[in-house]
């Protein structure tokens, strides 16, 4: 929750909510609802994540996981001989599946973008 907000405040006609607000901009973000999406379908690895986005590079992809690690939606696991962090949904990332699964379902019907029914979960 935004600092020092409470939530809904009237705003003219509207009730604006700082939760809603900070929620959408985080998952607005760029990359970071695909990200997500990648780690729904339990991909874990840094570059199976990489390589199920074409187009992020690896910096920003370092970015936004720190950042949605940051939130709370995801966990970066270090274990065994293996160097190679994996990452993983918290209870926090897990709950925001239905949300995903929304969007995937209205990008399906109304974005102009060619068909993106192979990306969704």
């Amino acid at each position: 929750m935004v600092d020092g907000a409470v939530g809904p405040v009237e705003n003219g006609r509207e009730r604006y909510c700082p939760s809603f607000h900070q929620t959408v901009e985080l998952l607005g973000r760029r990359w970071n609802g695909v990200i997500l999406q990648a780690l729904m379908t339990h991909t874990e690895r840094f570059g199976e994540i990489r390589a199920a986005i074409p187009g992020l590079s690896d910096r920003l992809l370092t970015e936004r996981l720190r950042e949605l690690e940051r939130e709370g939606l995801l966990s970066r696991i270090c274990s065994g001989a293996s160097s190679v962090p994996r990452y993983v949904l918290t209870a926090k990332g897990q709950a925001l599946a239905p949300v995903v699964d929304a969007i995937s379902a209205w990008a399906a019907d109304w974005s102009p973008v060619a068909d993106c029914s192979a990306s969704s979960r």
